[in-house]
């Protein structure tokens, strides 16, 4: 009996220790095991000494004897020390992490077997609509369903209901005009898509947006194209009726509150025509002629973008200096004469909450600034208020600075740029809030991109062209 085996190796070392010592051994030698004598609740008299007798072990006794070891284990009075082992040594970093990453993965485990497949699945739809933009498409790998959920009508609905965050901006490069460059400000990080679905034999320029779509124009003003960045819904527009390929000024709007109900483009150039897309009828019209009232030629702004207010699209133009609009439903043009403030170049317009803003840079001397004006609607009259941080402003001291804007709803995007300086910054009209734009590098490199042109848009899962 192996049990009976062990017993008597105890036995036989216990007599061995007692031959040597005369007595128990100390309680620091930890490769024994001892028996406790059994306590009182008052110590004996210290004159007084333990004795310990080790009875003799017979076959036929063993089992008594055993039974006897394994009680006195049991009730605490029968201890092994164990060996004495050295201090745990400092495991690194990597194995620490590695535990941890073994325990999350088990809790997950848990999780997806115990909650995840009690999750209502009407639900499902609710939760990924409120997602972060960028978040989404790592979401769409995970399942056919999910990756279909973008022609889904009721999450389309869900995403309706998210409230609408900052815009993002669809840019172009000089380094690279065949690819564009999206800056989300929610999370200060540009992404770089690859829309395979628009030419790349063309130079394709950013002119307008409207509900998560952006408006492409080639660089020759010939053709339109409609996009949505993030899906990649394409769509290349008609050839336009009027043959006009100087420069136009661009316009686009929704028919109702998503692209759903669809879309139309306005361009209008510096003679005075005009024509309208719209995507219902996916045809171009030219509703009439500019009246007498509007000033020819318009000399218009190009470096302005329109700025939708209501149902009105708000173009910048000069000699005279003001605003010419068009509204979109009633189909009436109107012009307001708005001196430009002195000393100022490459101002371009913009809108917050139903207020015509202007954005430019006010220059004297040597010193530059980049100054904010609102339309005051009783006087007609640009009115300042707000201006660059004047530490931020010292960098222009002297220097030959451009600037572009590339966004105009209510968050703006201002492209800085000269011969020593390269610098991107925001600015928010509702908080005036001034921040820094990390620049944009290209994925696997170095270099920081000049910013050639670019648009606002707000990004929309479910926008189709």
């Amino acid at each position: 009996m192996e049990e009976l085996a062990m017993l008597r190796q105890l036995i036989g070392q216990l007599q061995e220790l007692l031959q040597l010592y005369g007595s128990f051994p100390p309680t620091n030698n930890s490769h024994y095991l001892y028996f406790h004598s059994h306590q009182q609740q008052q110590q004996p008299p210290p004159e007084e000494e333990e004795e310990w007798c080790l009875p003799n072990i017979d076959d036929s006794a063993a089992d008594d004897y055993y039974g006897l070891v394994m009680a006195a284990g049991k009730s605490g009075r029968c201890k092994m020390l164990e060996t004495v082992k050295p201090p745990p040594s400092k495991k690194s970093r990597k194995e620490r992490n590695r535990g941890k990453l073994a325990g999350s993965t088990n809790t997950a485990e848990v999780m997806e077997q115990e909650i995840w497949k009690e999750f209502p699945e009407d639900l499902f739809e609710v939760v990924i609509a409120r997602l972060p933009i960028a978040t989404f498409f790592r979401f769409r790998s995970v399942c056919r369903k999910w990756n279909s959920l973008l022609n889904s009508h009721s999450f389309s609905q869900h995403c309706a209901q998210v409230p609408q965050g900052d815009p993002w901006f669809y840019t172009i490069t000089h380094e690279n005009v065949n690819s564009g460059a999206m800056y989300d400000p929610s999370l200060n990080k540009w992404h770089h898509p690859t829309v395979s679905c628009l030419p790349t034999k063309v130079i394709l320029l950013p002119v307008a947006s409207a509900g998560g779509l952006v408006c492409f124009l080639d660089i020759g003003h010939r053709n339109f194209y409609v996009c949505n960045p993030l899906t990649q819904s394409f769509k290349e527009l008609p050839a336009r009726s009027v043959k006009v390929w100087s420069r136009v000024a661009v316009g686009m709007t929704l028919n109702g509150s998503s692209t759903g109900s669809g879309y139309k483009i306005l361009w209008v150039g510096c003679d005075g025509e005009y024509e309208i897309y719209d995507s219902i009828k996916n045809s171009w019209t030219r509703p009439g002629s500019m009246p007498s009232s509007v000033k020819l030629p318009l000399s218009l702004n190009f470096r302005s973008q329109a700025v939708l207010l209501e149902s009105a699209l708000y173009f910048m133009r000069s000699d005279p200096e003001g605003i010419v609009s068009y509204d979109m439903i009633t189909g009436i043009w109107k012009q307001f004469i708005i001196p430009a403030p002195l000393h100022l170049s490459d101002h371009t317009l913009a809108e917050c909450g139903g207020r015509i803003m202007l954005v430019g840079l006010l220059t004297k001397n040597a010193a530059t600034c980049v100054c904010i004006w609102e339309l005051q609607k009783m006087t007609l009259l640009w009115k300042e208020v707000d201006r660059m941080p004047n530490i931020w402003c010292l960098d222009f001291y002297g220097k030959h600075v451009r600037m572009t804007c590339l966004g105009n709803k209510g968050l703006l995007m201002l492209s800085l740029r000269s011969r020593q300086m390269n610098r991107l910054v925001t600015y928010n009209v509702m908080s005036r809030e001034w921040l820094k734009v990390p620049g944009c590098v290209v994925p696997r490199g170095r270099k920081r991109q000049w910013i050639a042109c670019g648009t606002a848009f707000y990004p929309c899962l479910t926008a189709t062209a």
